[in-house]
């Protein structure tokens, strides 16, 4: 039962999984960085971002290794998830960069993981660990798949209620703008009517009153 016990603490909470979730506004022309370390050769880092709110919910983006190369890039996608290899040891740039607007703000929400923990095979040699153990890591391994799945299915409903409140809040602003130039428009033509009927009752500078 001990034994049940420290392999489900082990596997929920691996000690060499490093993630980091983050929300971050990106101003008009500008490029925000993020950076990730990595111990060893061969760890996995995955990426998941996702624009929230800002314009069409677009952002340039670039991953960079340790000796400066482009790993990957794209211009003016809407979200990113993704897992590749570090095959270089030191430091991986994240970068936004917000060029493409001048005066529209990007929220943007994502995170990423650098995980170094294979995945614990059984034995070969019998008796050094039970079948009930063996199906116990089989188990969580599933598990921990299908929160993975869970989680990422909420980031996706996340990102759909935050961009549709961002496009009813613009919706209600561009209606109150235009409520607001339409009664400045009409209460302009109202005092040009005014005047130009005053106009139909003034003869040699005297106004007779109608």
């Amino acid at each position: 039962m001990t034994l049940h016990l420290l392999l489900v603490l082990f596997l929920i909470f691996p000690s060499l999984v490093r993630p980091s979730a983050l929300t971050t506004t990106v101003a008009p022309n500008e490029r925000l960085c993020f950076y990730a370390d990595v111990d060893k050769a061969g760890e996995k880092i995955a990426v998941s971002w996702r624009v929230q709110a800002g314009g069409t919910f677009d952002i340039d983006w670039e991953i960079i290794d340790p000796n400066g190369w482009s790993l990957l890039s794209g211009e003016r996608e809407h979200q990113g998830d993704f897992i590749l290899t570090a095959n270089h040891v030191g430091e991986y740039t994240f970068c936004f960069e917000n060029d493409m607007s001048t005066i529209t703000h990007k929220l943007v929400d994502f995170d990423i993981m650098v995980e170094s923990e294979p995945r614990r095979e059984s034995p070969a040699r019998p008796g050094q660990i039970s079948e009930k153990t063996s199906a116990l890591d089989e188990s969580i391994w599933r598990l921990r798949g299908s929160l993975t799945s869970i989680e990422r299915q909420q980031r996706y409903f996340h990102t759909r209620e935050t961009r549709g409140f961002s496009v009813v809040k613009s919706t209600q602003n561009r209606i109150f703008w235009y409520a607001v130039l339409d009664c400045c428009a009409i209460i302009t033509m109202a005092v040009i009517q005014i005047y130009v009927l005053q106009t139909f009752f003034t003869t040699t500078g005297k106004k007779y009153k109608v």
